[in-house]
């Protein structure tokens, strides 16, 4: 009897990470609904999220238009926008944000010093800079 022999088992190809797919498609698929998730953990309930692409709403700055992650909550009385001038996750960033329906007054960068860009970053360093603003927990 002639002895079997068994294909060499072919590694699984890893499927590529989920930052690397094109940037609408992470934005919508996988940023907003992981930040949606996020926000109940630190006690706002009534987040509302969208990504647009529009005009920077901030005086004196490039008429350009840019992707935005914008975000509201507390019956709108507080706002932030998340800035992606590059469309790409890894260019550059921007935050603002502004209270009771007023237009941000600065543009503030955001997550410039990291390598690596991932989801749980990207959640994590939202949740932190709205934190820093002493508008989710009690410091």
């Amino acid at each position: 009897m002639a002895e079997e022999t068994k294909p060499s088992e072919a590694k699984k190809a890893k499927p590529p990470a989920i930052e690397k797919k094109p940037f609408t498609e992470f934005m919508e698929e996988h940023f907003l609904p992981g930040l949606k998730d996020a926000f109940p953990g630190v006690g706002v309930e009534d987040m509302k999220l969208s990504f647009v692409k529009e005009k920077l709403p901030i005086a004196n700055i490039s008429n350009e238009e840019c992707w935005q992650v914008k975000g509201n909550w507390d019956g709108g009385k507080r706002q932030f926008n998340l800035y992606f001038p590059d469309e790409s996750i890894t260019g550059q960033k921007g935050f603002s944000y502004s209270t009771n329906g007023s237009q941000p007054s600065t543009l503030e960068s955001f997550m410039i010093d990291e390598r690596r860009i991932t989801l749980d970053l990207m959640v994590m360093y939202t949740i932190q800079r709205l934190n820093s603003q002493k508008w989710l927990t009690r410091n």
